[in-house]
């Protein structure tokens, strides 16, 4: 699908999760995403904010859906249990059949943010360079507490400012077979503190966890780890950041969401 600014994108929604999930079931779905929100499931909010956004050609869906999704969906794709594998098998049912474009870039979203719209969604994808590999998009916690005060979420402290991460990202599908490894080694790492510092460096992650590390440092070194060009996107949107994990979240959501537009 060719967008109004030349740029091409397919995307991935990652609508899985653990059937065991007691949040889930406690709504009577069977994962997360399908759980209702102001009376639609966020995953469907999701793809109408990627489909009203007009910049989106096929979507690929990883997870239980529904008629309603269906519907919106180009891919139905099994849910392989891990998020890394998830992306995997979302981005390789894009490229079977028609195969993706040259050039075409692929957005990664998570189908548990409700909040998203189609005019977001446009932004994003305009604002993020194309000269990157990887696009991370991040929000300043001022902008996160602003837009819905009192939402709870983890934050990074950097010398720029302090950050939350996005639940979307954008990525060149033909370097996913150069970064996937990497990633999956340093989230293998996460839960342990001296192998974490060996891959990232003992003096970038004395900077990280004191707040004197910048944004363009970061950008750098996940860059050499991850072996392509990432750059982070600072964005005004809120919602990108703000997924629904627990009841509060949900309550919050769906306040929002009955506010009159515009409020």
């Amino acid at each position: 699908m060719n967008t109004e600014d030349g740029a091409r994108y397919s995307a991935v929604v990652l609508g899985g999760g653990d059937p065991g999930d007691p949040f889930a079931a406690a709504h009577g779905v069977s994962v997360k995403p399908l759980i209702p929100v102001a009376g639609v499931p966020m995953a469907e909010r999701v793809l109408a904010a990627l489909r009203g956004s007009g910049l989106i050609g096929r979507v690929a869906y990883v997870g239980p859906t529904t008629p309603a999704l269906d519907a919106q969906i180009d891919l139905r794709v099994t849910d392989h249990g891990t998020l890394l594998s998830n992306l995997e098998a979302g981005v390789e049912a894009l490229r079977g059949g028609v195969g993706l474009a040259a050039g075409e870039r692929v957005l990664v979203v998570t189908a548990d943010i409700p909040l998203l719209t189609a005019e977001q969604v446009r932004d994003v994808l305009r604002a993020a360079p194309r000269d990157a590999g990887l696009v991370y998009p991040v929000v300043t916690r001022q902008t996160c507490e602003a837009a819905f005060p009192g939402v709870k979420r983890t934050y990074a402290r950097l010398k720029d400012g302090t950050f939350t991460g996005g639940n979307l990202f954008v990525l060149d599908p033909a370097l996913i077979g150069a970064f996937l490894p990497r990633l999956r080694e340093v989230l293998a790492a996460r839960k342990a503190p001296l192998k974490l510092a060996a891959l990232i460096g003992p003096g970038v992650l004395l900077r990280l966890v004191t707040g004197r590390l910048s944004v363009a440092a970061l950008e750098g070194r996940v860059s050499a780890l991850l072996g392509v060009k990432a750059r982070a996107l600072v964005t005004p949107h809120a919602a990108v950041g703000t997924d629904v994990d627990k009841g509060s979240d949900l309550a919050l959501a769906e306040a929002h969401l009955a506010r009159p537009p515009g409020s």
